[in-house]
């Protein structure tokens, strides 16, 4: 097989702002897998500098899968995905980018959809909530959450001065939806433990990595006391991640650009349910073609939060989306996903 790859800059419609910071333009990585006979699988790295990963740093690694893949069988996905992480550990956008790829390359030539292949029922796709992004003031806020109507489940990003204001200000201006609460690790427990009474005024049904990841201890006296699930993000990086999480959280949000793989993805979803967990997919900013790969296993979560691409104003592809909050998936081949 043949690897291409090239950077793609994709901006958001709004500045996305988290607990740790954000900006409107995101550089993301296309992959294109050729093989012999002309068929192609693609993927897409939605590299974090949080887990150490840059566009510029995963288009290097990704370059040096190429001699991995050049002589491989594209139907053993198993020894390729392994033999990637020998070539160059961590790298998980990177590696991601190449494992979709090799799905989609799977899947196409059965002419499948990634989630017949799979076995799933799409029909149990869940909905998959919108974010809500840190605003630097009421009117904007205001003005986003009214923007964001349409879609029944909002996961509000708090971790800021105002966090109180703004569960306040998102339940007045969308009283009927669903609301979550991620604060990307920004809290102490004294604090999560502070701000339980109002995440319940306001109705919010989960509350997302309040402590930063490596506060087990944390995380248990926080669940332990709050009447709403408790799902670990930043905690909970990859399958091997999740025993230690059990009776610590409710659950867990896989993302592909954390765990490196669709097979990966799998093995967490299988080793969550093994210990009665809350199974929750999650995504970067990334195209429809990064929450493809995601949207196609969705059917075995609990609960998704697939809302990369949505987020954006100039998505270079079309594909599975969220139209009205609705993971929806289709009946092309592979992903599914076509360039405009």
């Amino acid at each position: 097989m043949q690897l291409h790859a090239e950077i793609l800059t994709v901006t958001t419609r709004h500045p996305f702002i988290i607990a740790r910071g954000g900006q409107s333009s995101y550089r993301t990585v296309f992959v294109r897998l050729v093989d012999n006979d002309g068929a192609e699988g693609w993927g897409e790295a939605a590299p974090s500098r949080y887990y150490g990963e840059t566009a510029d740093s995963a288009l290097l690694a990704v370059q040096q899968f190429a001699p991995v893949l050049a002589n491989a069988d594209a139907w053993s996905l198993d020894a390729i995905e392994r033999e990637l992480e020998k070539t160059l550990r961590g790298n998980a956008a990177a590696r991601c980018a190449v494992s979709a790829a090799l799905h989609d390359l799977a899947a196409r030539r059965l002419a499948v959809p990634l989630w017949k292949y799979w076995g799933l029922d799409r029909s149990a796709a869940p909905r998959s909530s919108f974010t809500i992004g840190i605003a630097p003031d009421e009117a904007t806020l205001r003005a986003r959450v009214r923007e964001a109507a349409h879609y029944p489940i909002l996961k509000i990003k708090l971790g800021s001065h105002w966090d109180r204001e703004v569960l306040r200000i998102v339940r007045e201006e969308a009283p009927r939806a669903q609301l979550r609460v991620d604060a990307n690790a920004a809290w102490t427990a004294k604090q999560a433990l502070s701000m339980l009474d109002a995440l319940h005024d306001v109705g919010v049904d989960m509350l997302e990595q309040p402590l930063p990841p490596q506060d087990l201890a944390g995380l248990r006296f926080v669940r332990d006391r709050a009447a709403i699930a408790v799902v670990a993000d930043e905690s909970c990086l990859v399958a091997s991640d999740i025993p230690k999480l059990a009776g610590v959280v409710d659950g867990v949000n896989i993302k592909l650009a954390k765990c490196g793989s669709l097979r990966e993805a799998l093995r967490m979803i299988a080793v969550a349910r093994a210990h009665d967990m809350r199974v929750m997919c999650g995504c970067m900013i990334e195209t429809t073609l990064g929450i493809a790969a995601a949207a196609h296993f969705s059917p075995l979560l609990d609960d998704a939060d697939l809302d990369g691409a949505a987020l954006l104003s100039d998505d270079p592809f079309d594909g599975p989306g969220i139209p009205n909050g609705q993971v929806t998936l289709g009946d092309a081949p592979g992903l599914g996903v076509t360039r405009r």
